[in-house]
Formats: C-alpha cells, structure tokens, sequence
C-alpha cells in the first residue's frame, strides 16, 4: 500500500467524521479507476476545505446540500451530503428548509430532485440505526 501525505490522512479522517464507513467505501471507488483523482478527492476539499474553523461541521454540510440542490445533476452526491448533515447535527426539517430555499436559484425540478433524493437518503440513515447513534458533534 503506498504511504499517503499528511493531507490524505487528514481528509480521510474528516470524511470518516462526515460519512462514517461509506468514506472509506466511496475513496476505494474512485482510486480504483484513478489513483490520482482518488487522492485529489480527498486532499483538497475534506483535509484542506472542510478542515477549515470558521463554518461548523453541520453548517458546511447544510451549504454542500445547497450547492448540490442548485446543481440539479449531482445527485449521487447529493444523497451522500445529507447523511453527512445528518450526522454533524443538521435535523431532517433543516435539511428540507434548505432543498425549499433552492428553489429559487435553481428552480422547481431541481429541488424536487433533491427532496426525493433526501428522502432516500433519510430512509437509509433511519435504517442503519444512524439517527439515535448519531455521529454528530
């Protein structure tokens, strides 16, 4: 196994915090079909952005949904950032608030795109067990 860079370790260790196994499952993926894009992917936005202290956790995983929302077409991602939420503290109500705020900057379809897609994502967080062992800070 090749020896990762601090920066690597650092965002392994914050998607763990946001998405719990499925990081691990998610880095595996991706550097499986390009070792270097699977490095990128953790390096700059989980050890260099996310790690930053101005936001919290649960703040900059409610801007992510947002950003995803208005994306309309991430919705792989989509479903991921909401777990995420959910687990650094953001309520379901909070997360549906900010898919209803998208709706206008990027309109009907896409937020009810996400709507459906959290709603999936909500399903398979009340089915791990996930809602009353939260990982949440």
């Amino acid at each position: 196994m090749a020896r990762h860079s601090r920066l690597f370790v650092r965002g392994l260790e914050e998607m763990r915090h946001h998405f719990g196994e499925k990081a691990d499952q998610l880095v595996a993926r991706v550097s499986g079909i390009s070792e270097e894009f699977g490095k990128l992917n953790v390096e700059v936005p989980y050890g260099e952005l996310y790690t930053r202290t101005v936001l919290d956790d649960r703040v900059r995983e409610l801007c992510t949904v947002a950003a995803l929302t208005v994306m309309g077409h991430a919705l792989p991602q989509l479903r991921l950032h909401v777990e995420g939420a959910l687990n650094c503290g953001a309520t379901k109500e909070e997360v549906v608030e900010v898919i209803m705020q998208m709706i206008a900057y990027g309109g009907f379809p896409s937020a009810t795109n996400a709507l459906l897609t959290a709603k999936e994502a909500f399903d398979d967080w009340d089915a791990s067990g996930a809602s009353q062992t939260s990982r949440s800070v």
